[in-house]
């Protein structure tokens, strides 16, 4: 029999899911069982589950028929529990090291209470962490009961800062309702009940405050559960008569939980506030006290009409507001509803789609691939492009269609467009309106950390603005994903409302089933010599460095190490191309014939086409070359700099897709072996496929236009796994020696 038994009730929590359970996995004190209760979660959840299940044997996954909610979901985690004490611990929050330890030294020293009430600390997903205001009432030796100190009743009525003795929940036969606030009816019978109530003054679990997504955060008729949840305690008090004493307690925070929950600008529709309040006022009267007791002060618009709590809700806001509208005065308020106003003149176009890709650069990337899609599949919708000027509108076909930045086209199209299609945020300055759709495809499978997950990286966000950033995200309708690592990432770097669509990459539709004719067409393009092995070397940026250009490798040295036959294409990240990097010897090499520049090659998909291995160091664009199932070497000469400066989601060392060079010595011996294309290294690859590679298709952009412009049936992807490219045409002929 295990000391703990760790339930987590798990629904729509994919992002936060391998955070929770490796907090509690990885925990020194191992003697528990973790009983994962899916709750029909409609996302990846069930997944990361079985994951942790077939490796680690104290975790039991419990799946539910239906979604039932968080309170039944517990009670179902409860059925399978072994363990002496219960512990539920929401699958959005994470364990503190070592808690535990403290959790079992504590339990041991008061010799096994029926609850043990710890602290915990709100972790925001800006990054700040704020300790319990009340964390001084844990700070005692004493065992006690609530008629003791009731002060403790003053803690957060929440069910995951205790534990608790399973015998002494069976044997009061306490279990979670139906309907939000479900830790009300649980938490008051619990502690007043309790004959031995300990305290352990220590933070054990970091409380998620979640920018998006959370349940009490989201606006709703459901919030009106929280006068049955109240009435429940009543009539657990009323039956009885020993806990009658409690009645003028429970009465007055009945009223302070209904009036907060009012206050709360998220948490009702308006045109429901007066109902809740009435229902509020009719329930504090139904339950008053008998006797003389006094109604605190703050209370006593209970007693009185709606209109008056809400004349009552406007006079403590007065300061407030005026000096709210002292300083939001001025032309910026005039500017914003300058820009608002237009936009609902006009009911939305439901065939009009505008189209941007990596800041009006040009036709480019997954957007162009959509455009594509559109244009064969849907050939009724109006597709327009967003264009940084005239000179990126160059060399397009004369039937695409384009406005500039701020021009009166750009304001025509985006006010009435239902479609925007985009791998960067729009500006502040465009106004989603309602019913539109905004597709956000990303720039590819993230490897180094981005969004939210920045905040605790100064270094990587010098002059990034994250919160701004996220109110553009707030738009997204649908987040496009090739793999389920990159759902996860999304859901946690940008915690906004938006729904995965697993579409693949369309950008990527290209590299699946790729013809030979392509990749010889770009070689010749490129200038690559008949018959030569192309080996494309990609470095990315990095961050510990002013602009982002570290010299790893000299270019000139890896060319001629190469040998004849071999032919070196560099392509360096976008936001390196204007900078000084060609200017210190790459563009003096491309005039020499020494190596191929193809940074300026419009679309990066191309250039995989015709390379027969890439080598990288941490470019995500590793992600696509895999769907091709050629070669990749890692050169990682800087990793640890890297991953301390930016962060990453996963070891790409430990976890590469092919072999690893750590010094340029180690480069040119893996080429000059034939150790680059060896067993192992197909091995390595055929992995890296498994797993990133997964919803890639080639049907990808296809995808999008049936399911979101269309609306017709997610079409289906075909068994197995995806298909190989046909290879590219160079050929090595060279000898290892």
């Amino acid at each position: 029999m295990p000391r703990f038994s760790v339930i987590v009730p798990v629904h729509k929590v994919q992002g936060y899911l391998h955070a929770c359970l490796d907090s509690v996995l990885g925990q020194s004190y191992r003697d528990i069982e973790v009983i994962a209760v899916d709750d029909r979660s409609p996302d990846g959840c069930g997944a990361v589950l079985d994951a942790y299940a077939a490796r680690d044997e104290r975790v039991r996954v419990v799946r539910l028929p239906e979604n039932v909610g968080l309170g039944r979901a517990r009670n179902a985690g409860m059925e399978h529990a072994t363990g002496d004490h219960l512990f539920f611990l929401d699958g959005d929050d994470t364990l503190t090291p070592g808690a535990l330890r403290a959790l079992a030294d504590r339990l041991d020293e008061t010799g096994d209470p029926d609850v043990l009430v710890f602290d915990y600390a709100r972790t925001h997903w800006w990054g700040g962490t704020r300790r319990n205001v009340l964390a001084r009432l844990l700070a005692t030796e004493d065992v006690f009961t609530a008629a003791e100190r009731p002060e403790i009743l003053d803690l957060l009525m929440v069910v995951w800062n205790k534990v608790y003795r399973r015998d002494f929940v069976a044997r009061e036969g306490f279990a979670f309702p139906p309907g939000y606030y479900e830790d009300t009816p649980w938490t008051f019978p619990v502690l007043l009940s309790a004959e031995r109530i300990a305290t352990l003054d220590r933070i054990c679990v970091y409380y998620r405050q979640r920018r998006r997504g959370s349940i009490l955060s989201t606006t709703s008729r459901r919030h009106f559960d929280v006068h049955e949840q109240y009435a429940r305690v009543f009539r657990f008090v009323d039956a009885r008569p020993a806990l009658a004493h409690w009645r003028p307690f429970l009465h007055a925070k009945m009223g302070e939980h209904c009036l907060d929950i009012l206050s709360k600008p998220d948490r009702l529709p308006p045109s429901d506030k007066g109902e809740f309040f009435r229902r509020t006022a009719e329930m504090f009267r139904a339950h008053r006290p008998e006797g003389d007791v006094p109604v605190p002060a703050e209370l006593r618009v209970l007693e009185g009409s709606y209109a008056g709590y809400v004349l009552r809700q406007r006079a403590g806001r007065a300061g407030r507001e005026l000096g709210r509208r002292a300083r939001s005065a001025g032309t910026a308020t005039a500017a914003r509803y300058a820009r608002v106003r237009p936009a609902f003149r006009r009911p939305l176009d439901p065939d009009l789609a505008v189209y941007s890709a990596f800041s009006h650069r040009g036709v480019l990337g997954d957007p162009a691939a959509v455009h594509r899609a559109a244009r064969e599949l849907a050939p009724h919708i109006r597709n327009v492009w967003v264009l940084a000027d005239e000179e990126q509108a160059a060399g397009l076909d004369p039937d695409t269609e384009y406005v500039l930045p701020d021009s009166p086209g750009y304001r025509r199209v985006t006010e009435r467009a239902t479609y925007f299609v985009n791998n960067v945020n729009w500006s502040g300055a465009l106004v989603k309106r309602p019913g539109s759709v905004h597709v956000h495809t990303h720039h590819g499978t993230p490897l180094k950390y981005l969004g939210a997950d920045l905040l605790d990286r100064p270094g990587a966000r010098l002059g990034f603005d994250v919160p701004q950033m996220l109110r553009r995200a707030d738009r997204w309708d649908y987040s496009l994903v090739a793999n389920r690592h990159s759902e996860l990432v999304w859901e946690r770097a940008y915690p906004c409302h938006f729904t995965s669509l697993r579409s693949g990459s369309p950008r990527n539709d290209v590299l699946v089933g790729a013809s030979e004719e392509r990749g010889r067409a770009v070689r010749a393009r490129l200038g690559v010599p008949d018959g030569d092995t192309v080996v494309l070397y990609a470095p990315t940026r990095r961050d510990y460095r002013r602009g982002g250009l570290v010299e790893r490798l000299d270019l000139a040295r890896f060319a001629a190490d190469l040998g004849e036959g071999r032919t070196l294409v560099v392509r360096l990240h976008p936001s390196l191309a204007a900078g000084p990097a060609r200017g210190l010897g790459l563009s003096e090499l491309h005039r020499r014939g020494v190596l191929v520049d193809a940074t300026d090659e419009p679309e990066v998909q191309d250039v995989l086409l015709a390379a027969d291995v890439l080598v990288t160091d941490y470019s995500s664009v590793m992600f696509d070359y895999a769907l091709l199932d050629r070669p990749i070497v890692v050169y990682a000469d800087d990793w640890d700099a890297f991953r301390a400066s930016r962060g990453a989601y996963l070891d790409i060392v430990a976890e590469a897709p092919g072999h690893v060079a750590r010094s340029p010595w180690e480069l040119a011996w893996l080429f000059d072996s034939g150790t680059w294309r060896d067993e192992e290294a197909a091995r390595l690859r055929s992995a890296f496929r498994r797993r990133f590679c997964e919803f890639d298709d080639g049907r990808a952009a296809e995808r999008v236009v049936r399911t979101l412009m269309l609306g017709e049936p997610v079409p289906e992807r075909p068994a197995g796994p995806a298909r190989v490219p046909a290879q590219a045409t160079g050929v090595d002929l060279l000898t290892p020696s």
